[in-house]
């Protein structure tokens, strides 16, 4: 299947002090929590940036006006929970008549462009592609056709997320594969233990 095809949704926060990495503000303050979060905002472009797969970045407030990107398109957030933006994001884009789609956050600086094509590769075999993260959350979600099901009934931003998924799977007879476990920025020691796993990139000398 050719990347013309193939499209990876962004799902992003706009980057505003108070409203983004809430979690790790509580104990880092906001200003560092933002600075932290601009840090992995752009982390995830770059990784996206060398796929030849369409992007496809769905803001929560705005677009903002520079957006003008080659290969790139721009959608808001629907309202409602976390599963309602995820499903009308799918729906919105296989009506655009992309074939296999995944779905991604801002929140894992350990995603690369090598694990990204391996997910499209294991939706040529499979239903679904999934990426558990080490939270019992997931960092990555696909699929070649539409599925409202998968975000029904869900209690978001629990460690319950990944088994509640994949059991929705089951029970819609859908085939998937599993990407590797990666890790999640939430917390302070979450970040902190990014910073040491990284020691040698001289993160926590610009942090």
């Amino acid at each position: 299947m050719s990347p013309e095809t193939c499209a990876i949704i962004v799902f992003e926060k706009n980057p505003k002090l108070g409203k983004v990495k809430t979690r790790l503000a509580e104990t880092i303050g906001a200003e560092k929590a933002l600075e932290i979060y601009r840090y992995l905002l752009g982390l995830t472009h770059s990784v996206v940036d060398l796929t030849p797969y369409h992007k496809i970045i769905y803001f929560s407030e705005f677009i903002p006006d520079d957006t003008s990107k080659g290969n790139y398109s721009f959608g808001l957030q629907k309202k409602g929970d976390l599963g309602n933006k995820m499903s009308y994001s799918f729906l919105e884009s296989f009506e655009k008549g992309f074939e296999k789609i995944i779905i991604i956050g801002t929140d894992c600086p350990e995603i690369s462009p090598e694990l990204l094509h391996q997910a499209f590769d294991i939706l040529d075999e499979k239903d679904a592609v999934i990426g558990p993260a080490s939270d019992g959350g997931y960092y990555l979600l696909g699929m070649k056709s539409y599925h409202p099901e998968l975000f029904k009934n869900m209690i978001w931003s629990t460690s319950s997320v990944y088994n509640e998924t994949t059991e929705k799977f089951k029970e819609s007879d859908l085939s998937y594969g599993v990407l590797e476990v990666l890790n999640d920025i939430d917390t302070e020691d979450d970040w902190n233990a990014y910073l040491e796993k990284n020691s040698k990139e001289g993160l926590s000398d610009k942090f």
